[in-house]
């Protein structure tokens, strides 16, 4: 039990629900490329493992700088804290973060070796964002921009360095395709500052929730579903997606839990679901997508 014990501090601190952030853009962005003709396994394998450690590395350097910082405490809400709560030494978890991310930078070099330098440049830029989410002078965490980076960087930057390094070229499908995907990430960041405003609000932050209120930022996350879906169904009316990409709406019936536990309830404990409920979402949506890209090709 104590080995088992330890290794869920150890899995805790990856926020493993998170992670679905930096998986289902790779996985999208593959299925493009395949349904356009293109797909390289080494380079598909490498991407994966590298936004995965990018993304544990992004939630360990939260970790770590909100404890440094004084904004983690045994009472805050969610998987974080494993400092706080569960005695991981913060020299372990800053010093974890920095070695994943050199392991993602070394699987950077591969594919950029096998595709183009460009490639490297970008991810370089991205692993920067990965850093000031948390780390700086001025974390972008604690700022109104912080669903914009998230969104933004792993949404269509990283679906569209996939995609390029599937198939050398990018298109404006593949630029379309991420749009979506990007929205649903950045609203998993938006669900965790809704639920920990108050705590964010003590701590001196200025998060989006924040800036605009509680009512705006739930009307908000529920505005940035339905876009979401409106835009992936525009691209299959327009032709840009195969008609397949429409079991992504056999996903959107897990759109509303999330909003209507945010309108019922304000206790961060009882709006943990919620979170976990949009990051649900987004392995829904991208799931499906990826599936009826796929299913495009092979049926």
């Amino acid at each position: 039990m104590a080995v088992r014990a330890r290794f869920g501090v150890w899995w805790r601190m990856l926020r493993p629900f998170t992670l679905v952030a930096s998986v289902a853009p790779v996985l999208g962005g593959t299925a493009l490329a395949y349904a356009h003709g293109g797909f390289h396994t080494g380079r598909f394998l490498a991407f994966l493992l590298a936004a995965v450690l990018i993304q544990s590395a992004t939630n360990m350097f939260n970790e770590y700088f909100d404890y440094v910082r004084g904004l983690d405490t045994r009472d805050h809400v969610g998987i974080a804290g494993t400092i706080v709560r569960d005695g991981v030494s913060p020299r372990v978890v800053i010093t974890l973060a920095w070695m994943f991310l050199a392991t993602a930078v070394a699987l950077g070099l591969y594919i950029s070796a096998t595709s183009s330098w460009w490639v490297f440049a970008v991810g370089l830029a991205c692993l920067g964002v990965a850093f000031l989410y948390s780390g700086g002078p001025l974390p972008l965490s604690s700022t109104p921009f912080g669903e914009l980076a998230a969104g933004f960087t792993m949404g269509p930057v990283m679906i569209l360095l996939v995609y390029y390094t599937q198939t050398l070229r990018v298109t404006a499908t593949a630029l379309w395709v991420a749009v979506p995907i990007g929205i649903l990430i950045g609203a998993i960041l938006l669900a965790n500052n809704i639920r920990d405003i108050e705590a964010d609000r003590a701590g001196g932050r200025h998060t989006l929730p924040i800036v605009l209120g509680r009512g705006a930022a739930v009307g908000v996350l529920a505005g940035s579903f339905v876009l979401a879906y409106a835009i992936a169904v525009g691209l299959v009316a327009t032709g840009r997606l195969t008609p397949w990409a429409l079991l992504i709406l056999l996903s959107l019936p897990k759109a509303w839990p999330p909003v209507r536990l945010f309108l019922r309830e304000r206790e961060p404990v009882r709006l943990h679901p919620a979170v976990k409920g949009v990051a649900q979402l987004l392995a829904g949506f991208g799931g499906l997508m990826t599936l009826g890209l796929l299913l495009s090709v092979w049926v």
